[in-house]
């Protein structure tokens, strides 16, 4: 998504049709609390695997390990976090095939977290991540606004961060995103399928004055 062409902040509403539910009625954002996934021991083994191929790299902040964090702390379930490093095209999911060189060689610049269980002390490990410029949250039932301020308050991503798409995170409110105006480099920013956000005017105009170069993207009830 290119960066805007103006100083004032562009707010693209599209207006959503059909509600805020699934053909079964529920929610698509899912702010329920997960059951146990069927495929929780290879998810276990596949996280034991990054784990080592991290070691190996040198990738030691690798969201592999963000992702743990997650499962230490609520069991198992969601999916890992795919990433994709800077010179690629291709998304990184099977961490069995995580690259191996020497410390610094290989850096991700995206994380696209569809469906983990991401908690706020996984965060920490974003905190050595000094190039990603992208990060998708999608259906991630553990984000809530303290997770988002956390985001926003990470040095290295204050500076690299340049688009952020957040969508059906049903825990996140008008509060979590206005703390996002700390990313100051931040150029593209996607809100979708919140049904915490209650003031979405309010909250995007607070946006545009603290980061007057973002291109705020709505598709909000």
């Amino acid at each position: 998504m290119p960066a805007p062409t103006t100083a004032t902040s562009k707010v693209l509403q599209n207006t959503r049709r059909g509600g805020g539910r699934d053909a079964g009625g529920q929610s698509r954002a899912g702010s329920t609390q997960p059951g146990q996934g069927a495929g929780c021991g290879y998810e276990q083994t596949l996280l034991g695997v990054a784990e080592r191929r991290v070691q190996q790299s040198g990738l030691r902040t690798h969201p592999s390990s963000w992702t743990r964090t997650g499962q230490l702390q609520s069991g198992c379930c969601g999916a890992v976090p795919l990433v994709r490093y800077q010179g690629s095209e291709k998304w990184q999911q099977d961490y069995n095939g995580l690259p191996t060189g020497p410390l610094g060689k290989y850096k991700i610049e995206a994380i696209n977290a569809t469906e983990s269980c991401i908690m706020y002390r996984g965060f920490d490990y974003l905190d050595g991540l000094e190039h990603v410029s992208e990060i998708k949250l999608q259906k991630c039932i553990y984000i809530q606004d303290e997770c988002l301020k956390r985001l926003s308050e990470t040095k290295n991503l204050q500076k690299s961060l340049l688009q952020l798409k957040i969508i059906s995170c049903g825990n996140v409110t008008d509060k979590g995103i206005i703390a996002l105006h700390k990313l100051t480099n931040l150029e593209y920013l996607y809100l979708s399928d919140l049904p915490g956000i209650k003031q979405k005017e309010t909250t995007a105009r607070v946006l545009q004055q603290a980061l007057p170069n973002l291109e705020l993207e709505l598709d909000l009830e």
